[in-house]
């Protein structure tokens, strides 16, 4: 069952589509509100905290990979991009922009609402301290208990994707955790895509922990078995 407290908000041009996705997901216990497009999720944005972003890619003007480039600037709420089918470019781009997950359309209602709840899932809950208990990776640490990385005395930014990353990574430090692990752990479906799909997620994590990232310290690679954090 839904949070019935999770705020989205859905942006699309299509009236149709919007009142559609509006009607189905309060009838599955979310508060929803709807911008056409990114000018009005903006100022809905400015004046409202949500916990997801449902984000249409094509739309007329700022289009869906310029408004959730330009929202991670400051903004680490989850995003859902909606594309059409086979805009294999866009979805990478929209992953690589710093969206947590894609979905293409046409698609099934159930589809959406589960991508919803598995994102949502990923998003951290604030727990009580129970203890220094952090990962140093050079300049850059990671509180296990709170879920957070900071570089210095400045917190990091992390989306729901890269905050879930981060939480299986330092659940088994110096231990190479498959690609296929990672899909199912991130509740994706079990696919080729999905898995370039987490490709991209670890770039975007890298650019946020290593000094260089194209030779990665922290966040290594490791041939034939996946991807292991190395902590100091």
């Amino acid at each position: 069952m839904s949070d019935p407290q999770a705020h989205l908000l859905v942006v699309d041009d299509d009236e149709r589509i919007r009142s559609l996705l509006q009607k189905f997901l309060i009838r599955n216990g979310f508060l929803i509100s709807t911008a056409r497009d990114a000018a009005q999720a903006r100022r809905l944005l400015d004046g409202l905290e949500f916990d997801m972003i449902v984000l249409d890619v094509m739309m007329p003007g700022e289009d869906g990979v310029s408004l959730t480039r330009s929202l991670r600037e400051d903004l680490a709420t989850p995003i859902l991009l909606l594309t059409a089918r086979g805009e294999t470019s866009h979805r990478i781009e929209g992953l690589e922009a710093g969206a947590d997950d894609y979905l293409a359309k046409p698609f099934e209602p159930k589809e959406l609402l589960l991508r919803i709840n598995a994102i949502l899932r990923r998003v951290p809950s604030a727990r009580p301290e129970l203890g220094p208990k952090v990962l140093h990776l050079g300049d850059v640490r990671y509180d296990l208990e709170r879920g957070e990385l900071w570089r210095g005395t400045e917190p990091v930014r992390l989306t729901a994707t890269e905050a879930a990353l981060m939480r299986i990574f330092a659940a088994q430090p110096g231990e190479a955790v498959s690609r296929e692990k990672l899909v199912g752990d991130l509740g994706r479906d079990d696919s080729q895509s999905q898995e370039r799909a987490v490709d991209v997620q670890i770039t975007r994590l890298r650019r946020k922990i290593e000094v260089d990232p194209r030779q990665p310290r922290y966040l290594q690679t490791v041939r034939g078995s996946g991807y292991m954090l190395a902590p100091d």
